[in-house]
């Protein structure tokens, strides 16, 4: 097997990945309002629409850092961006700073943490605990809205 080179692997893929939220971004921006201009979408409305712009100006740049390390959330955040009617410039910012701090945070952590003697000998436990690990905030944010859902009724 040929080894990749790690500093070219973190270069290409932090361009695909600013470039996939980029494309990700300009959909939802393209596709948004039309969507909601439609009628008979119960779940879609203005009012949505609003909220979303209104979230991205005061949490948007956080958002779309924080949800590239969050499985799921991590797909529709730059197409909520562009519907919500975040700035490209601001988000194009965030994007290439959560982009490289993503994948730099998995290419150069699994490369040293990969080369642990101990890892290699144990990696089928250790891509468990990184699944494990990777659906944890959403099952934490589920249990806690059932909890107080719960609570309240």
């Amino acid at each position: 097997m040929i080894p990749l080179d790690v500093v070219w692997l973190f270069g290409l893929l932090s361009v695909a990945a600013v470039a996939g939220d980029t494309l990700n971004y300009w959909a939802g921006h393209y596709l948004g309002p039309k969507v909601f201009h439609k009628k008979n979408v119960r779940f879609l409305n203005m009012e949505y629409l609003d909220r979303a712009h209104r979230f991205y100006e005061k949490h948007g740049g956080k958002t779309i850092i924080i949800a590239r390390f969050m499985p799921i959330i991590r797909t529709f955040a730059p197409f909520v961006a562009g519907i919500g009617k975040m700035t490209y410039i601001h988000f194009i910012s965030y994007n290439i700073i959560g982009g490289i701090l993503w994948i730099a945070t998995f290419v150069f952590g699994g490369y040293y943490f990969g080369n642990i003697p101990l890892v290699r000998r144990n990696f089928t436990l250790v891509i468990l605990a990184i699944i494990i690990l990777s659906v944890m905030p959403v099952i934490i944010k589920f249990l806690r809205h059932k909890f107080r859902s719960s609570v309240t009724a």
